[in-house]
């Protein structure tokens, strides 16, 4: 009775056999969507590890990276695994056969409050670097770094790269979330379908690792060098 429930189930598409087959495929086309990610921002970690390693560049990057605000990226640290844990909590409450939809929905908007502070405070170091003429330009300055000012450029640019390109995904994934809360809303999710808050778990997680590879990256290494942070 069970099994014919869940073979019959509104949320199968007609090319698959059951349920269980469409979660494999949608479990699977993520994790060769989140490989590709993988790939993508590899080719950017890489840039930096050589320039980092580049003896010309490498004391450049040194006062560059001092300049950022370690405080604060480790503050968005924290608030990104917060929001890891309020999104698995939300996966969690989606599988459950309880009656949980209030809690789900709780945990996914927790979810977004940590995205959008993230962003609040990853704009108010943008600020910070604009005020301070570091955006890579014909604005540019950095005259405390003396003979090694345009290399620091190298530093600022594949920050802004990185950080960016991480920022969007973040911004992505907030407004992918908000039509998922918009789902939940209307209960199109049930113990025996869930897959968009799952597979949307998968996604966020990944987006979180990624900053914890960034941030003793951009704002650690060399931290101890030169006084520390300005």
């Amino acid at each position: 009775m069970a099994d014919s429930h869940v073979a019959t189930h509104s949320a199968l598409a007609h090319h698959f056999d059951n349920m269980e087959q469409q979660r494999e495929a949608g479990s699977l086309g993520m994790w060769i969507f989140l490989l590709t990610e993988i790939m993508f921002f590899g080719g950017a970690f890489t840039a930096y590890i050589v320039y980092r390693n580049t003896p010309e560049v490498s004391e450049a990057f040194v006062l560059a990276s001092n300049t950022l605000d370690v405080w604060l990226g480790l503050i968005n640290t924290a608030v990104l695994i917060c929001s890891s844990l309020t999104m698995a909590l939300a996966v969690y409450y989606a599988q459950t056969e309880t009656d949980s939809k209030r809690l789900q929905i709780t945990f996914m908007i927790l979810t977004v409050i940590l995205g959008l502070t993230f962003l609040v405070i990853k704009g108010f170091e943008y600020a910070d670097k604009f005020t301070h003429h570091h955006i890579p330009g014909k604005t540019y300055s950095f005259p405390a770094a003396g003979v090694l000012e345009s290399k620091t450029q190298i530093f600022f640019t594949i920050y802004f790269a990185l950080t960016g390109l991480h920022a969007l995904h973040m911004i992505i994934g907030i407004v992918i979330l908000l039509v998922i809360i918009r789902m939940a809303a209307k209960k199109r999710f049930s113990p025996e379908w869930h897959a968009p808050v799952e597979l949307f778990g998968l996604y966020w997680h990944f987006v979180d690792i990624v900053w914890i590879f960034l941030f003793p990256l951009l704002y650690l290494l060399g931290f101890h060098l030169h006084g520390g942070a300005h």
